[in-house]
């Protein structure tokens, strides 16, 4: 019987280490990889990665053939992989993760096709345009068990991985009173984006709005994480319209005041800055930090007469500089997300709230009460 049991025993022992083996050798594997449109600039942040093995291209979704082509051609990839059904294509190619490069009206149809089939996923700024869609995408997710995430470029930063340390957990500043944040450029006109982008970019269904979506959403997103999920009391918003020339249907120009218990943020989102910038300034009871790009950030305390100027790198505090290996560690369960982390579903649903309660109280003139969202 001693005898038996000890096989028993060693024979569960293998088990376990051969699943192990296994697992890490399925984490090794590329993820099979799927693309829902492509008329995003930001699609060259994803052909851009080199020497990267934790994707396989298997499979792109886009409509407009002659867009689809022009990229084949610029980026090198097989037009083999273009397909003008996005059913059709994640049926065939059997997809594990998607990313979404068209508007944002359409990641809704996006997770209507993928979350049914498994299929992780990750969105450009912001989650969507409404918050019809934004709970209907999170309802979906949750259903089906998919991950699905909001790519900000400032959840990058290596300033933005710092701030949120100093905040909260070396307490440096203390309790956060106000909060000051700068997202925007020139315009997309200005900047030079391409024709594909601009037509969804400017149009008031497509992308919900103009500068009041395009960055608002930024100064939403951090500071529901600064925040950790507290939603705010009220939304005020003035948007003007400086270039009616030239976006003729959408805001260029967006200040937000999200007003919470014991803080406020406010928000200055534009198409009208004399240059692009991404930066914020978070000030509590005992100092103030102010990020000036991704490297660099001044702060000061109560114990420190002097501000002093601090240059922050990857290599100083934990942060994922490429949002795609960030995907896919979140994919492999290498590593989790707290419930609002900034790519988070529960934070970036909060975003859209937020969002849409700016929109109403710019177009009706008044404060807008939060509870109604």
């Amino acid at each position: 019987m001693k005898n038996f049991k000890n096989c028993i025993a060693f024979l569960v022992l293998m088990i376990v280490i051969l699943s192990n083996i296994q697992s890490q050798e399925l984490s090794k594997q590329p993820i099979r990889l799927a693309i829902v449109g492509m008329t995003h600039d930001h699609i060259s942040f994803l052909f851009g990665r080199k020497n990267k093995t934790d994707f396989n291209l298997v499979g792109i979704y886009e409509p407009d053939r002659e867009l689809a082509l022009r990229l084949a051609k610029t980026y090198k990839f097989s037009t083999n992989l273009i397909y003008s059904d996005l059913s059709k294509m994640l049926d065939l190619v059997k997809p594990e993760a998607a990313v979404a490069f068209g508007s944002i009206y359409d990641h809704m149809m996006m997770v209507e096709e993928c979350a049914p089939r498994g299929i992780h996923m990750m969105v450009e700024k912001p989650l969507a345009t409404n918050v019809g869609h934004a709970i209907r995408m999170q309802t979906l997710a949750q259903k089906y068990h998919v991950h699905l995430l909001t790519d900000f470029e400032t959840s990058w930063y290596p300033t933005t991985a710092k701030s949120f340390q100093l905040v909260n957990d070396s307490n440096y500043i203390g309790t956060v009173k106000k909060v000051v944040i700068h997202d925007g450029h020139q315009g997309p006109k200005e900047i030079g984006v391409s024709k594909e982008f601009f037509a969804w970019l400017t149009d008031p269904v497509q992308n919900g709005g103009g500068a009041l979506i395009d960055f608002g959403c930024y100064g939403g997103n951090l500071m529901t994480y600064l925040m950790q999920g507290q939603e705010p009391v009220s939304v005020t918003a003035v948007t003007r319209h400086f270039k009616p020339d030239v976006y003729p249907e959408v805001d260029d120009e967006a200040t937000i005041i999200v007003t919470y218990p014991n803080a406020q943020c406010i928000i200055q989102a534009s198409w009208n800055w004399p240059f692009g910038r991404k930066d914020m300034e978070i000030y509590g009871d005992s100092g103030y930090i102010i990020t000036i790009n991704n490297n660099s950030m001044r702060l000061r305390n109560r114990k420190n007469e002097a501000e002093k100027s601090m240059l922050i790198t990857a290599k100083d505090i934990k942060v994922y500089e490429d949002p795609f290996s960030y995907f896919s560690d979140i994919i492999k369960g290498k590593i989790s997300m707290t419930k609002y982390d900034l790519y988070s579903l529960e934070n970036n649903v909060l975003v859209v709230k937020i969002l849409e309660a700016a929109r109403e109280s710019a177009a009706t003139g008044k404060t807008v009460q939060f509870n109604k969202y």
